[in-house]
């Protein structure tokens, strides 16, 4: 772009602009992802979910598009703000999002639907729900889908839902999976609400007994 005649300043200014943003956010998921390895405590912070996982769609988008992938949302409204590390919980989001679309990579008989969708849980919790129309898995598999370097994928290392689920561990919550009635699966977490710095203390110890018990891990 600035080897054009003229050169398109423009462009390569929002190119460089792009590039800082990537890198800078790269950056901080490495690091929030290290913190989350030394047994810190996660960053306790009020998070509305529903826009945590809007941004993931807009980052995500262009993957999903590439592979036909037909999303809907159904977000609930008024939800209260959940307590976690942003970063950390957008990750896990990804990394379902990516598993629901890979899932869907060989179906052709069928739309490659894929549904995200939010709602008010029990217990003061917020549930987060991501529905595909893939493969799904048998009951013989159900028990390994949490285990270290476990993956049904040609390609996979074995290690998302690993950290996903460490991770919602972290934060007081929890990470599961099911079969649909139909064609799919959906993982689903659920995690509390934010009520201050008492959920900060209630973290702190809970990742700080996590530091003596082993996290169940796997991929999908």
């Amino acid at each position: 772009m600035l080897a054009a005649d003229p050169p398109n300043i423009e462009v390569a200014q929002e190119a460089a602009r792009r590039t800082i943003r990537d890198g800078n956010r790269a950056a901080d998921v490495i690091a929030r992802l290290r913190a989350l390895f030394s047994k810190r405590p996660p960053t306790i912070e009020p998070i509305d979910l529903n826009e945590a996982a809007r941004e993931v769609i807009a980052l995500s988008s262009g993957d999903l598009q590439r592979n036909r992938v037909v999303l809907h949302t159904e977000f609930a409204d008024g939800l209260p703000p959940v307590g976690g590390d942003r970063v950390q919980l957008q990750q896990v989001i990804i990394n379902l999002l990516r598993n629901a679309s890979d899932a869907m990579s060989g179906v052709d008989d069928r739309p490659k639907q894929l549904v995200i969708r939010t709602e008010l849980d029990e217990d003061d919790h917020v549930h987060l729900s991501v529905q595909d129309a893939g493969v799904g898995f048998g009951p013989e598999r159900t028990a390994r889908l949490f285990e270290a370097f476990y993956t049904t994928k040609s390609e996979g290392m074995g290690i998302g839902l690993s950290v996903s689920r460490t991770i919602m561990e972290s934060h007081n919550g929890r990470l599961w999976a099911e079969r649909n009635r139909g064609p799919g699966a959906t993982f689903s977490f659920s995690i509390p609400e934010y009520f201050g710095e008492g959920l900060r203390e209630v973290g702190t110890v809970r990742a700080s007994a996590m530091g003596n018990a082993q996290s169940p891990a796997g991929i999908r």
